[in-house]
């Protein structure tokens, strides 16, 4: 693929889709093609949160483990950003990523990322919102997993 493509395919990502033709072909080029085979590992939790992703083709399997041991606890495909979160918080990564099928990616190294939410504010806001509904469905997710445990037993017939 080259920049000119990846930055069309860029403009179809909500997060991108407000970025004038100019800044998607500046983003694109300063971003970095990786490609992965099926189980390969994209990065494993704890590591440095020294870029964003973007999914161009491919599943994902996002893991809370070192090892991507278990089922993933969600599944990413074509145009989902992540690691924004890592970067942005300067923590480290909070799981591992793994390719499901072959993946294509862009990485955007933290500082570029970082300076186009700066310089972005409607960047900024798209990324807050897809925080706020990672966050939204992992307490959803949680308020659900508790309601299983402490639900009472049903009482056993003597």
């Amino acid at each position: 693929m080259n920049f000119i493509t990846d930055a069309e395919q860029l403009r179809k990502i909500p997060l991108f889709a407000q970025l004038d033709a100019g800044k998607l072909k500046r983003l694109a080029f300063a971003s970095e093609e990786s490609s992965f085979d099926a189980g390969d590992i994209i990065f494993t939790m704890n590591s440095g949160s020294d870029s964003v992703y973007v999914i161009m083709s491919g599943e994902v399997g996002v893991f809370v483990s070192e090892d991507a041991s278990g089922d993933p606890v969600a599944v990413l495909s074509t145009s989902d950003v992540v690691g924004e979160m890592g970067v942005i918080a300067n923590q480290p990564r909070s799981a591992t990523l793994r390719a499901e099928t072959e993946v294509r990616c862009l990485s955007i190294l933290a500082d570029d990322f970082m300076d186009l939410m700066r310089d972005n504010p409607e960047v900024s806001l798209s990324v807050l919102r897809q925080v706020v509904d990672r966050l939204t469905r992992t307490t959803q997710a949680f308020e659900a997993l508790k309601r299983e445990h402490t639900a009472p037993s049903s009482p056993q017939a003597s």
